[in-house]
């Protein structure tokens, strides 16, 4: 590797980019998904069911005590 020395200094990837950026790439491919007609979209069942299992992983986390307070707030 030619940047051993340097780990996580790379200026280059999409890792790499402003948050802001990143999203604008994002934002890009998702329109350019839902105009060729290849995005996936959810049915409201899907979602619902997406949403169940978030709560129930982040009830899970909470109740093992694995919460990470590093001072900010997730909200």
């Amino acid at each position: 590797m030619a940047n051993q020395g340097n780990k996580g200094s790379s200026n280059r990837g999409f890792a790499s980019m402003d948050p802001q950026r990143q999203r604008e790439i994002a934002s890009e491919g998702g329109r350019a998904a839902h105009e060729k007609g290849t995005a996936h979209e959810f049915t409201s069942e899907e979602a619902r069911e997406a949403g169940r299992k978030g709560g129930q992983a982040r009830s899970e986390s909470n109740r093992s005590g694995s919460r990470s307070n590093s001072g900010s707030s997730s909200r």
